[in-house]
């Protein structure tokens, strides 16, 4: 984790296919650095199904950008160059760069392959519903458009172990491809008896061949981008074992600190604690938890018990491995997870991650910018929050989580940031005061609240205590006048 650090994942859904985003990113790389940020999150930068495609349904991880396939030379976000361009400069202001790595499945194949499977139940996947049959799968990739550049491997259906569609038939379902040692990948989720298959045609992370290749792309394109690190794609569905060698591989082959933080789509605590342990703490995870948390908190208004705000999240039981959000692109209205936070709970939930001291918070492009080119309205207050997580968010840690409707913290502050130490109170309900200790060394200090949201101001007693207010339905963050 970066230590007080902000990340900022810059893409939503619905972004234009303009190949404009390298660019725009690169103007913005002065004003992210004002802002705070000191890591962006990139989507997927390599060619896809189609110029349209988001970089999900992943073509050719080879192709940044460069080399004419699928009917388009740049991606929907630009050309290699343009990317190259972004990184220098946002390197130039102190911003690290972390590559969205889509490494589950392969899309949108150059030839179909005839190869044996066992169609399976898709809640079960460990049940076959058929016998061995042969079907026209697409698993044949040939990257003719690239002309064997940087590499000449070339992908089979023996480098993959699913399928969810017939050529042949014209039929869908789930097909585990059969062959010697062949079968789902282990070390996955166990949601449906085994999550390794998701989509397209589905690597195959028990084939020697394919583990070699992709940790090859893997240090390729951490030299070929310069990268500081990594988002993980779906690792709920990769082998556990492939993740770690895959991350030392990285960190012995290009550079020791190479930051990784993987989506590991699941509520359940004990799974994320899981699979920590299995990857050696190799890697951080999104706290999923929190999200539900916020999101459960946010739907029930003054009804939820905010006591209970980070019962069970990897930041309250792995703080060191928990990058905390609010929303992302698959949270947010209209995507397969949706679970978007309720706008009038969202300016606390910010608060919360920003100005806590444990976890690595993540802003979502969304909540900053907008979705579909309308603005957010939580830019400002967004603004104001990584403000004070530079300059106040220090120190040890203080809760009062106490009350179900009225909870919040106070930060001590530390002597290297001579200013710092602050009070968070967040409301879901009625008007609130809490008693809350700021230190004995802050007696007759005035305080006040930086988001105006409470007027008055207040004085530490002689004791180093003072009642911090917060307005129903919204949050206060106090700091020394």
């Amino acid at each position: 984790m970066i230590r007080n650090g902000v990340m900022m994942q810059f893409f939503e859904w619905n972004l234009p296919n303009s190949g404009n985003l390298w660019n725009r990113i690169r103007r913005e790389a002065l004003h992210l650095h004002q802002m705070g940020i000191t890591a962006l999150w990139i989507p997927p930068a390599y060619k896809a199904i189609s110029q349209k495609d988001e970089g999900y349904g992943t073509y050719d991880l080879y192709d940044l950008g460069e080399f004419n396939q699928k009917g388009t030379i740049r991606t929907k976000y630009g050309t290699k160059k343009e990317l190259k361009r972004m990184i220098d400069q946002l390197h130039k202001h102190h911003i690290c760069i972390y590559l969205d790595a889509v490494m589950n499945h392969k899309a949108g194949s150059d030839h179909s392959e005839v190869f044996s499977v066992r169609e399976v139940d898709p809640n079960q996947r460990n049940q076959y519903i058929s016998n061995t049959f042969e079907i026209e799968g697409m698993t044949g990739f040939d990257f003719p458009g690239r002309n064997n550049q940087y590499s000449d491997f070339k992908w089979h259906w023996h480098h993959f172990s699913g399928v969810d569609y017939d050529k042949k038939t014209g039929k869908k379902g789930i097909y585990q491809i059969i062959g010697d040692g062949k079968s789902w990948n282990q070390g996955v989720d166990d949601e449906n008896g085994n999550y390794d298959y998701l989509m397209f045609a589905d690597l195959d992370f028990d084939n020697p061949e394919v583990i070699n290749e992709i940790n090859k792309w893997g240090v390729w394109v951490s030299n070929e981008l310069n990268l500081d690190g990594m988002r993980l794609d779906a690792i709920k569905h990769i082998s556990d074992h492939f993740i770690k060698q895959f991350l030392e591989t990285i960190r012995k082959e290009y550079k020791d600190d190479f930051y990784a933080v993987g989506e590991y789509w699941k509520r359940d605590i004990n799974a994320l604690s899981m699979y920590l342990e299995n990857v050696g703490y190799s890697v951080d995870l999104f706290d999923v938890p929190l999200h539900y948390n916020l999101f459960e908190a946010s739907k029930n208004g003054k009804n939820y018990n905010l006591c209970y705000l980070l019962k069970d999240t990897l930041v309250e039981k792995h703080p060191n491995y928990a990058v905390t959000f609010v929303d992302n692109h698959d949270s947010q209205k209209g995507s397969s997870l949706e679970s978007e936070i309720e706008d009038w709970f969202k300016p606390s939930a910010y608060a919360l991650i920003l100005l806590m001291k444990d976890g690595y918070p993540c802003i979502f492009y969304g909540d900053y910018y907008g979705i579909k080119r309308k603005n957010s309205r939580h830019r400002t207050i967004i603004n104001i929050l990584t403000q004070v997580r530079c300059r106040y968010a220090h120190g040890e840690q203080i809760n009062y989580f106490d009350h179900p409707n009225t909870v919040g913290f106070i930060r001590m502050g530390d002597e290297k940031h001579p200013r710092s130490g602050l009070a968070l109170l967040i409301s879901n309900g009625e008007d609130g005061v809490k008693n809350m200790h700021a230190g004995v060394n802050r007696a007759g200090e005035t305080w006040y609240d930086i988001t105006g949201n409470s007027p008055q101001k207040v004085t530490i007693d002689k004791d180093g205590n003072a009642d911090f207010y917060v307005k129903g339905c919204t949050f206060s963050a106090w700091i020394k006048e």
